[in-house]
């Protein structure tokens, strides 16, 4: 039973969304504060954070920042701030999904069956591990884990998913909505520059020049593709 934590000031919604979440099947676990969803985190492997921004002791946003240092678990941030910038930021600082109140509990809980429901299906692919560039650039989807010279670089689930998207279909420009549909499903409702946010942060982790990115490749008016120099490999070969 997949375990879920919902950090959210008001107990009332709280409950509503727990007793919804419930009934699909998920254990719930609730906290009305940052630092005590901070303790819960450290001791409980949760698969999925659904974190209000508004919280009593300290914000929502400093939570995830904390969290994101030693985890890739997925967060669902809830808030009454709207605005793009708002959502901009929410991603910068690691959310996957940015909801903004008022929802329907009917809708978070849909969103959260459909990330189960992809993640269900990645467990089925035989998956693989590749190198770039002399194995400057690393990607293990097994693990999850992306090296750059060696070093471990942390990433959130949605900018894995997107390089690793990239990659297995190298040689081909994915436009934004073909990438939407790939890495986040037909059931995504978020906004036009979701990617583009995401990309931007991806590129920061592994590009030595944002500005002539040799990776991420923007094709102007199209969408991206990957550009890594040398053709990707299992690394049992090597």
């Amino acid at each position: 039973m997949d375990k879920l934590l919902i950090v959210e000031d008001e107990e009332k919604v709280s409950e509503v969304l727990k007793a919804y979440l419930i009934r699909e099947g998920y254990e719930v676990y609730c906290t009305t504060r940052g630092l005590e969803a901070i303790a819960l985190f450290k001791a409980i492997d949760f698969k999925l954070i659904i974190l209000d921004l508004m919280l009593p002791d300290i914000s929502g946003e400093e939570v995830c920042k904390i969290i994101r240092k030693t985890s890739s678990v997925h967060i669902f941030m809830l808030t009454a701030k709207g605005s793009l910038d708002n959502r901009i930021e929410g991603l910068n600082i690691g959310a996957d999904e940015y909801l903004v109140k008022p929802f329907s509990p009917r809708e978070l809980t849909a969103r959260v069956n459909a990330l189960f429901r992809r993640l269900n299906l990645d467990k089925d692919l035989d998956k693989e591990e590749f190198a770039f560039n002399d194995g400057e650039l690393i990607v293990d989807y097994n693990r999850r884990v992306v090296k750059l010279h060696g070093e471990e670089i942390p990433f959130t689930p949605n900018e894995f998913d997107i390089l690793y998207t990239l990659i297995i279909n190298k040689g081909r420009v994915l436009t934004r909505e073909q990438l939407i549909y790939k890495v986040f499903g037909e059931d995504f409702d978020g906004f036009d520059r979701t990617i583009d946010v995401h990309i931007k942060n991806i590129r920061k982790k592994i590009e030595s020049d944002t500005r002539n990115p040799k990776y991420i490749i923007t094709v102007t008016k199209v969408g991206y593709k990957f550009g890594g120099e040398n053709k990707c490999k299992q690394l049992e070969e090597k």
